[in-house]
């Protein structure tokens, strides 16, 4: 189910709300985060009904390792760390067998000139997200973070449906304070800052996601048959899915985060207008923020960080990035994309740590700033060209075309337009001068740890957009709520379902 769906928008979402605040009004706290479980797990059945078995049996697996854990905190250390593997090898077996099964039966067959059948294997949607949530409770639990003796909470925790599919990736230690709740009241506020926040997720989907999707779809499977793919063509359908994924997963990420806040819980923040960073460093602390932090703590940290000099750093850096990428998706585009921006962050540190050593003060002016910006974006653009292509030959074919020689469009489906220029003018000044969804909501704390000083108020011109409890907000988000449904002509998965 879809949150972009007429069943999931006023079927389900709706009859959830009623039950959960019904019973919690009632004072049945319990009888609602069971109710709330048992919904989250329709939710994810009505895509696949098979594997609901497969999250529920993963669920029982995780919980009596982590319990057994928090059991042996003080006890023979070789026995929890044998625990802990043993639940590490179950999750991340369990993701290379659905995930990347294939992916090696290819790369051996390609290697070695055998011929192993490639199995028919359906991946099960949100294993990525799920799998690297429950890997970091059980290191939680090894280390004595976590200790949830609570099973009811703990399969809320897997599977609450804002963020099982597609993220924010939460941790424990976040969560589950907000469902030991002793009764769970209806809140007009509360229910107003969701909507508001679903409403401009739905609107970024609908009305620039899947509309900036209908010219790069084309340029990239025109790149993908060998189709001749102009220069101008091929940057403007880059251009175009450049800022399709991005508005689709900030859309995502609204639409998780305001169906949270719906039902009384804060969900984490997971997009910062990423496209706004003055270096790749900065870059990943806006996107994916919840990825990012996971990769740093559960990875980056263990393998010594920046605490065993500039090569073990640097190795470390391109290690996780590395795996970040193959964590998107079981090909070598996504290998050579995580490679990719793991050189980019070696050359941003080296670069910071030159600004350090000879203090060069210049690039810390406004002119400096903005050209580092524009030189981040133009590396996160090309960077995204395998990200999005399906195989190492496309992208070569649209680098070639984009970088190397210049060449016109010689194909009429791909022929440039007034309205793809505009679009891709408007996703400009969406994306750098108008503020986002948190500077919008700053003084009503949308997501968890959100503080508003750490938010810069807008400047003084836009200051009437912060967004108020009022009847005349609530009237422009009911617009822009009805807008977004009429435009729901083909409904279309968000991109981070693929992974």
């Amino acid at each position: 189910m879809l949150f972009n769906s007429y069943e999931f928008i006023f079927f389900f979402l709706p009859v959830t709300l009623l039950v959960f605040y019904t019973l919690g009004s009632m004072g049945m706290a319990r009888s609602a985060i069971g109710w709330l479980f048992f919904a989250s797990i329709f939710f994810y059945g009505w895509w696949n009904p098979v594997y609901v078995g497969l999250i529920l049996f993963s669920i029982c697996i995780n919980y009596t390792i982590g319990y057994w854990l928090g059991k042996f905190f003080d006890q023979k250390r070789k026995r929890k760390k044998f625990l802990l593997v043993a639940g590490l090898g179950f999750n991340l077996g369990l993701l290379a067998y659905f995930k990347y099964t294939n992916f090696f039966l290819s790369n051996i067959n390609g290697v070695f000139h055998s011929h192993f059948p490639n199995e028919h294997i359906i991946l099960p949607l949100g294993i990525s997200f799920f799998t690297f949530q429950k890997v970091a409770y059980l290191v939680d639990a090894y280390e004595g973070k976590a200790r949830e003796y609570d099973f009811l909470n703990f399969c809320l925790f897997v599977t609450f449906f804002p963020q099982l599919i597609a993220g924010p990736i939460v941790h424990h230690k976040e969560m589950m304070p907000q469902f030991k709740k002793d009764h769970y009241c209806f809140s007009h506020s509360e229910l107003a800052l969701g909507l508001t926040m679903f409403s401009i997720g739905l609107f970024k989907k609908v009305m620039l996601a899947d509309n900036l999707a209908i010219y790069a779809s084309p340029v990239f499977d025109a790149a993908r048959a060998g189709t001749p793919v102009g220069s101008a063509a091929a940057w403007v359908g880059v251009l175009c899915y450049t800022f399709q994924i991005y508005f689709d997963f900030s859309g995502y990420s609204d639409m998780a985060i305001g169906l949270g806040r719906m039902f009384g819980i804060k969900l984490p923040l997971n997009f910062n207008s990423p496209y706004k960073a003055i270096g790749i460093v900065d870059f990943w602390r806006r996107w994916h923020m919840t990825l990012s932090r996971l990769l740093r703590d559960y990875l980056y940290f263990p393998l010594g960080g920046n605490r065993c000099g500039k090569v073990k750093r640097y190795a470390n850096l391109m290690t996780v990035m590395i795996i970040g990428g193959l964590w998107h998706g079981a090909n070598w585009t996504f290998v050579l994309w995580g490679t990719c921006h793991g050189l980019y962050l070696i050359i941003n540190h080296a670069w910071n740590k030159a600004i350090e050593i000879f203090k060069w003060k210049w690039a810390e002016e406004f002119i400096f700033q903005y050209m580092a910006g524009l030189v981040t974006f133009f590396a996160v653009v090309l960077a995204w060209v395998l990200f999005r292509s399906d195989n190492i030959t496309t992208a070569g074919r649209l680098y070639h075309a984009m970088l190397v020689k210049w060449t016109p469009g010689t194909t009429n489906h791909l022929a440039l337009n007034t309205s793809h220029i505009l679009n891709i003018a408007g996703s400009f000044l969406f994306v750098w001068f108008l503020p986002n969804t948190q500077e919008l909501l700053r003084k009503y704390e949308p997501a968890i740890d959100f503080k508003e000083q750490d938010v810069k108020p807008l400047v003084r011109g836009l200051r009437w957009l912060e967004w108020r409890p009022t009847a005349g907000w609530g009237i422009v988000f009911s617009i822009i709520f009805v807008i977004s449904i009429f435009n729901m002509v083909k409904i279309s998965e968000f991109l981070y379902f693929q992974f």
